[in-house]
């Protein structure tokens, strides 16, 4: 079990920026408003040749009984439950307030090795709000600054000194190739997209069967794309909470403009995607711009209509439900479709089937002979058509790579293909060879012409 390292401290003192800062990647959202982060988030930090799990929390803050609040607080006592050691972080340009003093107390009871940070230390100013934390009687400070990088030397030495050993690793095992079945264990990479409220947050917890996610009836109480990590069916997944994907003209703030960047991001990263629409509202214009933009990026789709328990049930429901997708949908035609309930339980096996038969999907591989031979029959069947009195001659195709299935067909003239023609063959690819749903790629490449360096003779 690695070590690991909570980060506490009241909101806005720079927790998410010193969690960016040990990880070193830009995961965390980052903004001048207090209460940004919400939900916990693991990070594998790097500090020098120390290798440790960290882990952001909210702010600490009082909250009644049952509110965001007191959930966030609550998130952030499993974080400190499952911590090695705590870095209380205060703002040393702010000084002491009495919330610190308060958490102070929290952190000592909590009978782990606490790190007094003084963040934003940089200048005169920030000297002498450290100076005030020794009375928090948690030791010396160490003074930081999470956005310019200083003091993390000390904080270096501390660390060291609290861990068990120093996890280096060797240079050479980092710069290992993984083999085909390093691939194969790897976690599917999942992320959870939809409009604001579709229940994203609640179908994941319903997966971990734990309340890992803050949920809420409010739209937009996700900010930050959170990744979890489980096993199902013998199966490792690594599942990304998203925020909310509002129509651009409506998004006016700074922080949900970096929560919808971020999610993007987690779909650019992910393999499989599964979209959430609402069973009461589905495919609304944002549902099918978020579908589209999944298939330009590539990724596999997972279509999930959620909250169906509130559907009345009809004999042929799934098979409407079927045809109305594949209706406003033709660019991922055949893409699995599951009816769920994130707070019922009801349709997770049938996800979960969902997700492992696109991941495979994806990755398929088609013989060049046979891709050939389907390619000879889809001519036949319907040829090319003539363009400026001249027939187009296609060549033949293979498959230049999966994830998703991309080809290049070899022609004649590559610029004077209609994409009429070449979504035929993407359909007729998609149906002979069983790629419901996949975005297919292809691209064309013309055949050199043996004869275009000889000149013509003069007449």
């Amino acid at each position: 079990m690695p070590f690991t390292v909570a980060i506490i401290g009241r909101p806005n003192v720079g927790k998410s920026t010193l969690f960016n800062r040990l990880v070193g990647q830009k995961l965390a959202l980052v903004d001048d408003a207090p209460g940004v982060t919400r939900d916990r988030r693991e990070g594998e930090a790097r500090l020098g040749d120390l290798r440790f799990t960290v882990i952001d929390t909210a702010g600490l803050d009082e909250g009644a009984r049952g509110s965001l609040t007191a959930r966030m607080q609550e998130q952030t006592e499993t974080a400190i439950g499952l911590a090695d050691a705590l870095m209380f972080v205060i703002d040393a340009r702010a000084g002491l307030t009495p919330n610190d003093r308060a958490f102070a107390d929290y952190a000592r009871r909590a009978s782990k090795p606490v790190v007094l940070l003084a963040n934003k230390s940089e200048g005169k100013h920030g000297e002498v709000g450290a100076m005030e934390s020794y009375a928090l009687g948690l030791g010396d400070p160490i003074l930081i600054s999470a956005e310019h990088g200083e003091g993390m030397a000390e904080l270096y030495q501390t660390l060291r000194a609290l861990m068990p050993e120093v996890t280096d690793k060797d240079e050479a095992g980092d710069e290992a190739v993984d083999t085909d079945e390093d691939v194969a264990r790897r976690p599917i990479r999942v992320a959870v997209v939809g409009r604001p409220n579709a229940g994203k947050s609640t179908l994941i917890n319903r997966l971990l069967g734990e309340e890992r996610l803050l949920t809420s009836a409010e739209a937009g109480t996700t900010r930050d794309s959170i990744a979890v990590e489980f096993t199902w069916n013998g199966r490792e997944f690594r599942v990304f909470d998203t925020a909310g994907l509002r129509r651009r003209s409506r998004i006016e703030e700074k922080l949900e403009k970096l929560s919808v960047a971020d999610a993007l991001r987690a779909v650019r990263f992910a393999e499989v995607v599964v979209l959430m629409t609402d069973a009461q509202s589905k495919f609304e214009e944002q549902d099918l711009r978020i579908a589209d933009l999944i298939e330009r990026e590539g990724r596999a789709l997972v279509i999930a209509v959620n909250k169906w328990d509130l559907v009345e049930a009809k004999p042929g429901a799934i098979s409407a439900l079927r045809a109305e997708a594949d209706h406003w949908l033709p660019q991922v035609k055949g893409a699995p479709l599951v009816a769920v309930s994130g707070l019922m339980g009801e349709g997770i096996d049938r996800l979960m089937a969902a997700i492992e038969e696109a991941y495979a999907v994806w990755n398929r591989r088609i013989p060049t002979a046979a891709l050939n031979r389907w390619f000879e029959q889809a001519i036949a069947a319907n040829p090319p058509p003539a363009v400026s009195g001249r027939r187009l001659k296609l060549n033949y195709i293979t498959q230049a790579k999966a994830r998703p299935p991309s080809f290049v067909l070899f022609c004649s003239r590559a610029d004077a293909v209609p994409q009429a023609y070449l979504r035929y063959l993407v359909n007729s690819l998609r149906d002979h060879f069983d790629l419901p749903g996949a975005p297919v790629r292809i691209a064309l490449r013309e055949k050199a012409n043996p004869f275009a360096h000889k000149r013509k003779r003069p007449s």
